[in-house]
């Protein structure tokens, strides 16, 4: 029997992801393939920590192959994979280690600046390593040290990937297997805010009058990084050597996590009666201020290389370089792109100018507001 997922503190059930599935599927295929028993459920230890033990199905067996899937529960998530079947295939490979493809339904790289190269199935590094594993262990357990291919076939993704966004991306024929925790945390819209509302109140009742928002873990991990601390500030970094940090000594370990409603948290931050808010987040989600988009969820809007060419051409980019812009997939290859013709500065300083104006006029003289944007490569912005 699958695991009985614990539920969050709105009681909203958490899933597994498709590459959670793909792994379980992987494993028990290999296990099947090498040493002959059946396997029903496969047990095994998600990057989140969390243990997951799932129902194997569907198993065909051959000589030297076999098929298995598992039913991907997304939980409580509103995701439009939940209840397909993720399916792996084992087979004997002439290549030592583990090999892992992508069948049916398995999208395809086509464009630079994703998780995997260009043609390389969308099966993203974490699930990657996550098959590895499990693969390995059960390869190290028959006492086999020749080769597997592990092929990951998703026979309803072909009709999903419309649904999503990976035609606009460049990965073509099928969707992703993604997840970087093995664990599906449903997201509630309601249930989010009111959480965003009660870490800024409890803030606010402890006397604070600033309040450090970030979208999520990136902007977590770029703070813990830069410490953003007069006792660690580098270089005279004009960005990060806010009056914020300096003026009130803001603790970012306090710092509020607002997920994709930046908009609302100005609000409540606002309403609470704070005086000062400093936005840290990557320039793949600020980026969509540049638009006045406040919910920044791919959902409501996805036009971070639109909004990235137009503070070009307010940057007056010369226009082919325009066109090459639009050709890419991420704003970290954008940023590549912009830095190789050296327009980085100019753009940024352009992208700068709207996100303080759009922040201004939603803050309005509520409270002062400012901003830091990073990217992974390139750092502060």
């Amino acid at each position: 029997m699958s695991t009985t997922l614990p539920k969050n503190e709105q009681g909203l059930r958490f899933g597994y992801t498709t590459g959670s599935c793909a792994t379980a599927a992987a494993a028990a295929a290999a296990q099947m393939l090498l040493c002959g028993d059946e396997v029903s459920t496969v047990d095994f230890m998600t990057p989140k920590g969390i243990k997951l033990q799932l129902d194997i199905e569907h198993i065909t067996r051959e000589e030297n192959r076999v098929r298995c899937g598992v039913k991907k529960d997304a939980g409580d998530d509103p995701d439009i994979t939940d209840g397909i079947y993720i399916y792996a295939v084992a087979e004997i490979s002439d290549e030592p280690g583990v090999q892992i493809e992508g069948g049916i339904g398995v999208g395809r790289v086509t464009r630079p600046g994703l998780d995997q190269p260009v043609g390389a199935s969308a099966v993203n590094h974490v699930p990657r390593e996550m098959i590895t594993r499990e693969v390995s262990r059960v390869m190290e357990h028959a006492r086999y040290d020749g080769g597997i291919r592990i092929t990951i076939e998703i026979p309803e993704g072909v009709s999903l990937a419309a649904k999503t966004f990976n035609p606009r991306l460049g990965i073509e024929g099928g969707i992703s297997v993604l997840g970087t925790s093995g664990i599906v945390e449903p997201m509630s819209e309601e249930a989010l805010k009111a959480t965003i509302r009660a870490e800024l109140s409890v803030r606010r009742a402890e006397g604070h009058q600033d309040v450090v928002l970030v979208p999520g873990n990136y902007g977590l991990d770029f703070l813990r990084e830069r410490a953003m601390s007069r006792d660690n500030l580098q270089n005279g970094s004009a960005s990060l050597n806010c009056e914020l940090q300096e003026d009130h000594n803001i603790d970012v370990n306090s710092a509020v996590k607002c997920s994709n409603f930046i908009g609302d948290a100005i609000d409540m931050a606002a309403a609470l009666g704070f005086t000062e808010v400093l936005l840290v987040g990557h320039i793949g989600k600020l980026i969509k201020l540049t638009g006045g988009i406040f919910n920044t969820h791919s959902r409501q809007a996805d036009a971070r290389i639109d909004l990235l060419v137009s503070a070009g051409v307010r940057a007056d980019v010369p226009q082919e370089i325009l066109k090459k812009l639009y050709d890419t997939v991420t704003t970290e290859d954008a940023l590549r792109m912009l830095d190789e013709h050296h327009m980085l500065r100019p753009v940024m300083d352009a992208v700068k100018e709207r996100i303080d104006y759009y922040l201004r006029q939603r803050a309005g003289d509520r409270l002062e507001i400012r901003a830091v944007l990073f990217s992974n490569v390139y750092g502060e912005l």
